[in-house]
């Protein structure tokens, strides 16, 4: 700590924050700017929801001077984690956070869909709702819109009010070029080559329904974002086609 002491100011001030950032299973979190986080408007009404809400913000900014035994000590870090991950999930909606937030993004540090057809689409982080200690973070895949839980046992326990339940859309809002076009591709069950009777007949009534909703679209002038998709499921159709032996065209197997 001496030799941290005669740093810069801000250095010092971003102590207790690299060692979070650092720390394994806070991997999701980002670097909340020291700006950010001595603006007391940013801070509005954080304090009736953090126990020894002044000593985990001095903790958090680094300017903690209280002598207190360990088990106190332990407590204001405990209030110290919350409080920095209920302002985290303000900072990342900023212009600031969002751009450090994309980066993180790009990199696939919040992991990769493990949905096959998704193709190793980045997952980003969310919570289905915006109250403390409501539901775990989850992760959103963009391609799919669907939500998987996190690998590591280490992030599954991290509150997903931390994040946010509006955060992933606002960055695709604001950075409409990284959101990816969306997958129709799905897994069809077969048998020795051959649909199975139930799944296909679900799958074509799936797939009317869909028309059917991009016809609706079409005629407000909405952009579906599935027109690339479709020019290239006609061209496996054809393909499907030319491999299917005559009289075996649409044949399904009874099962």
């Amino acid at each position: 700590m001496d030799d941290f002491n005669s740093e810069t100011d801000s250095d010092y001030t971003s102590y207790w924050r690299d060692w979070f950032i650092s720390s394994r299973g806070n991997e999701y979190f980002c670097e909340i700017d020291e700006e950010y986080l001595t603006d007391r408007f940013n801070l509005t009404g954080l304090n009736t929801e953090v126990q020894y809400y002044q000593y985990a913000l001095d903790l958090v900014t680094d300017v903690f001077d209280f002598d207190c035994d360990d088990d106190m000590r332990e407590q204001i870090e405990k209030s110290a984690r919350h409080l920095y991950g209920l302002v985290h999930a303000r900072y990342i909606v900023t212009t600031r956070g969002l751009a450090k937030m994309l980066e993180k993004f790009k990199k696939s540090d919040f992991g990769k869909c493990p949905r096959v057809m998704c193709e190793s689409q980045p997952l980003l982080p969310m919570g289905q709702s915006d109250v403390p200690n409501t539901s775990p973070v989850k992760l959103y895949c963009a391609r799919c819109e669907d939500l998987y839980n996190p690998k590591s046992s280490r992030h599954a326990v991290i509150d997903g009010a931390y994040f946010g339940t509006s955060f992933h859309n606002i960055l695709f809002q604001v950075y409409p070029a990284m959101l990816p076009p969306k997958s129709q591709r799905r897994y069809e069950p077969r048998v020795f080559g051959f649909k199975v009777h139930a799944a296909a007949a679900l799958s074509r009534w799936q797939a009317e329904q869909r028309d059917q909703m991009k016809d609706r679209l079409r005629a407000l002038k909405i952009d579906t974002g599935f027109e690339d998709e479709d020019e290239d499921l006609e061209d496996e159709d054809e393909d499907e086609e030319m491999d299917v032996q005559p009289g075996e065209e649409g044949a399904v197997l009874q099962v």
